[in-house]
C-alpha cells in the first residue's frame, strides 16, 4: 500500500453541508463545502482510494439524517465508502448497506445493545468496523457526548471474536485540532488486536501520516484525514 492509498479523506455531513468539528464539539463547526457530494468526488479525483463519510446529525440524534446525500455519494463515486453516524439499529445498518456502502462504523450500539450488534455482525460479516472513540482515555459514545468506563483496548477486546472487519480508533481530544494523532494509542491497539486498525483524529501534516504508516506492518491499514487536506496541509495530488 502506498502512502497515498493509506490516507482516507473524511467527508463529515452536518445540516446538508461538508463540515469539520473541533474536538467533537457540535457547536464548533467550520463549513468547507455546501455540497458533500462534490467534496467526495473531489477527493476521488485527487486520487483517494477510499472515503470516510460521517453523518454528524445522525451521530447526535441517534439515527441517520443525511441518507439521501450518502446515497448520492455512493452513486457518484466508484471507490469504497465507510460510513458512520447514528447507526444504532439493525434496520438502519441494513438500509445503509443496501445503497452500496462498503463498511459501516458502529460504536454506540455495540456498547448499548450487544445483542443487536451481534445480530448485525452475524448478518453482515466483515462489513462492520467497530468505532472506538476515546476521550481522556475512555471510550465515548452518543456522538462523543457520553464517556463509558472502558479503555479503548478493553472495549475492542469484547468484540475480538466477532466477524467484524476491524477497528476505527479516534482520539476525540485531537479530532479537528491539527495537533498530531495519538500514534502510541493507535500502535498499542494494533499490537494487541488481531484485526486491522484505522487511525483517526489530529492529523496535521504528511509527517503525521508517515509516522503512522511506519506501523502498517502491525495491522494499521489507513488513517482518516479531514481538516489537514481541507486546509491544504496535505496535498493528495503531490503524493
Amino acid at each position: 500500500m502506498t502512502l497515498k492509498e493509506f490516507i482516507i479523506p473524511a467527508v463529515d455531513i452536518k445540516e446538508g453541508k461538508a463540515v469539520r468539528l473541533f474536538k467533537g464539539d457540535p457547536n464548533a463547526v467550520k463549513v468547507y463545502g455546501e455540497n458533500p457530494v462534490d467534496m467526495a468526488k473531489l477527493w476521488q479525483e485527487k486520487g483517494a482510494k477510499r472515503l470516510h463519510i460521517v453523518d454528524l446529525d445522525g451521530a447526535f440524534e441517534g439515527k441517520p439524517k443525511n441518507y439521501k446525500i450518502v446515497e448520492k455519494i455512493v452513486k457518484e463515486v466508484s471507490i469504497p465508502i465507510e460510513f458512520g453516524g447514528g447507526l444504532r439499529s439493525f434496520d438502519a445498518v441494513k438500509a445503509i448497506i443496501e445503497i452500496g456502502v462498503e463498511n459501516v462504523v458502529i460504536g454506540s450500539l455495540a456498547y448499548q445493545n450487544q445483542d443487536e450488534f451481534e445480530k448485525i455482525v452475524s448478518y453482515f460479516p466483515d462489513k462492520v468496523i467497530l468505532g472506538i472513540d476515546a476521550k481522556d482515555g475512555k471510550v465515548a459514545i452518543k456522538g462523543w457526548l457520553e464517556k463509558t468506563q472502558y479503555s479503548p483496548l478493553e472495549f475492542a477486546k469484547k468484540f475480538e471474536s466477532y466477524p467484524i472487519y476491524g477497528y476505527l480508533y479516534t482520539d476525540v481530544n485531537r479530532d479537528g485540532a491539527l495537533v498530531g494523532p495519538n500514534i502510541e494509542g493507535t500502535k498499542y491497539l494494533a499490537e494487541n488486536l488481531s484485526k486491522p486498525v484505522i487511525a483517526s483524529g489530529g492529523v496535521s501534516s504528511i509527517e503525521d501520516v508517515k509516522k503512522i504508516y511506519e506501523f502498517a506492518d502491525l495491522g494499521i491499514i489507513g488513517v482518516v484525514v479531514g481538516k489537514a487536506i481541507y486546509e491544504g496541509k496535505i496535498n493528495l495530488e503531490e503524493l
